[in-house]
């Protein structure tokens, strides 16, 4: 489980590509790595992936073929730039919202407008999604919780303040990025409930 409050950006690197298994290594700092156990949880841009090879600097992750296909690790983009948040223990701050590091689906940004003090962002939901999305609701978006201001039949706005903006991959995307989505636990579940009651 995480918060989606970024802890630090790392960098990805591929380094070994198998027909079932694609191996990352996952440079970061060792103030962040200081702390991990091999079989940590780890959200990588809101994927949460299996730490193991810890080394000073530095982690490997295995990510599977459906991994790839329902995240943007199936391709390459912002020169490999990824989020990184360690999981909640008992005592971590909830600065967030309950995120769970699956990933509901891709979306990709459609707009944004940069002013000095905040950046608004246009982002589209796949078909299905954007029931779960909600003006005033939390999204997770590469891992980020963010605020729901406005909700369209395929897109939603999120406004970004400029420390997000500044220590998090989301100040550097660009319309046409995709990214990888996570919608509220409690929708889901929500929905889910009353999918019973019938």
């Amino acid at each position: 489980m995480f918060t989606g409050i970024i802890e630090e950006v790392g960098r990805a690197h591929k380094l070994k590509e198998e027909e079932d298994v694609h191996r990352y290594r996952i440079d970061s700092t060792v103030l962040f790595t200081n702390e991990i156990k091999i079989g940590d949880s780890i959200s990588i841009n809101g994927v949460c992936l299996t730490a193991y090879g810890i080394q000073d600097a530095s982690f490997q992750v295995d990510v599977s073929e459906e991994t790839r296909r329902c995240t943007t690790f199936s391709g390459t983009s912002r020169h490999d730039r990824v989020n990184l948040e360690r999981a909640v223990t008992p005592s971590t701050r909830l600065g967030g919202h309950f995120v769970s590091g699956h990933i509901d689906g891709m979306g990709a940004l459609e707009s944004r407008e940069d002013s000095e003090n905040e950046s608004v962002m246009w982002i589209s939901v796949p078909p299905g999604l954007s029931r779960y999305i909600a003006p005033k609701g939390s999204v997770c978006v590469d891992g980020v919780s963010l605020t729901v201001n406005q909700v369209k039949a395929d897109r939603y706005c999120v406004t970004v303040i400029p420390h997000t903006l500044d220590h998090t991959t989301l100040g550097q995307i660009q319309p046409g990025d995709k990214v990888n989505l996570e919608v509220d636990l409690v929708a889901r579940y929500l929905e889910r409930l009353l999918q019973c009651k019938e």
